[in-house]
């Protein structure tokens, strides 16, 4: 019967060509800690427990599927953000920890929480982790969000429900929203937009570029800002007056994103860095003057 050590060695040694040691190490321990239900300081503190035949199987099969690049948290289809749990499939992307930090900025701008009313849009909401975050976080704040895709959308819509929080979902495309469409002002707009460039796709791990969404990832290398223009339009006009605008950014372009939103007539506008000190996350502010 396989032990714990046992698995960290098999795994260390099917995936050393894909992911590098540390990677290795903490996927194995996620997988262990989901499929044999044992803590993850358990794990690393009884390395030579015996792992039954039923879930050594399991974990077998999961190596398979990892071989092949697939992101751990789709193979096990959760993952969690912001201390919640998430669903997460191929129809959105897997939240990332500098995600978390454009969440935690957002709640550091609204004053005492649990007593703050008001009205919060999420565009491009994917899984719905940052609706649905923000939502735990402010239940006095009507919460709504948007995404292109309908797979999304029932993904998100299923996370709100796993997390008990109540949130209007609503199938647009931001490039081309309809006039008619009514959306009540909000007191703060929230986006995760596409900004990865086809140069950046380079760059990247085959596991994000060959499993997770394209339409939630890519954009024009001529107009790596498309989104970033749409959403400033419609912020100027459906932000409150002095409400806030919240990006996540290509840090490539942290300089042209300010210069877009200082062109639209935002005002207080900060560029923040993330925790490995990229340029990743973007602060604005309604002058009022769309209205």
């Amino acid at each position: 019967m396989k032990t714990i050590k046992d698995v960290f060695e098999n795994y260390k040694r099917m995936l050393k060509d894909i992911y590098d040691p540390n990677e290795i190490e903490a996927i194995t321990l996620l997988v262990i800690n989901e499929i044999c239900n044992l803590s993850k300081a358990k794990i690393k503190a009884f390395p030579e427990t015996e792992i039954p035949v039923e879930q050594s199987e399991k974990l077998n099969h999961i190596l398979e599927e990892l071989k092949t690049g697939k992101p751990v948290q789709y193979i096990l289809g959760k993952t969690e953000f912001y201390g919640l749990p998430f669903y997460v499939n191929p129809s959105v992307l897997i939240p990332r920890p500098e995600t978390e930090e454009l969440v935690e900025w957002a709640l550091e701008s609204v004053g005492s929480r649990q007593s703050a009313v008001g009205s919060i849009l999420d565009i491009g909401t994917g899984s719905g982790c940052i609706a649905v975050s923000l939502k735990k976080n402010l239940p006095g704040f009507k919460v709504s969000a948007i995404d292109i895709s309908e797979q999304a959308l029932q993904t998100a819509a299923s996370n709100a429900v796993l997390n008990n929080v109540d949130i209007e979902f609503i199938k647009h495309d931001i490039l081309n929203i309809k006039s008619e469409i009514k959306i009540p002002k909000s007191e703060i707009i929230i986006s995760n937009p596409p900004y990865v460039t086809l140069h950046d796709k380079t760059q990247m791990h085959a596991n994000v570029t060959d499993f997770e969404p394209h339409t939630a990832l890519f954009v024009p290398e001529n107009d790596p800002l498309i989104f970033y223009k749409s959403i400033a339009d419609f912020a100027v006009l459906n932000l409150t007056e002095n409400g806030f605008l919240f990006f996540e950014i290509n840090e490539s372009y942290g300089k042209q994103t300010v210069d877009l939103l200082n062109d639209k007539g935002f005002k207080n506008i900060e560029l923040r860095k993330d925790m490995s000190g990229r340029n990743r996350i973007v602060k604005a502010v309604n002058s009022g003057s769309g209205e």
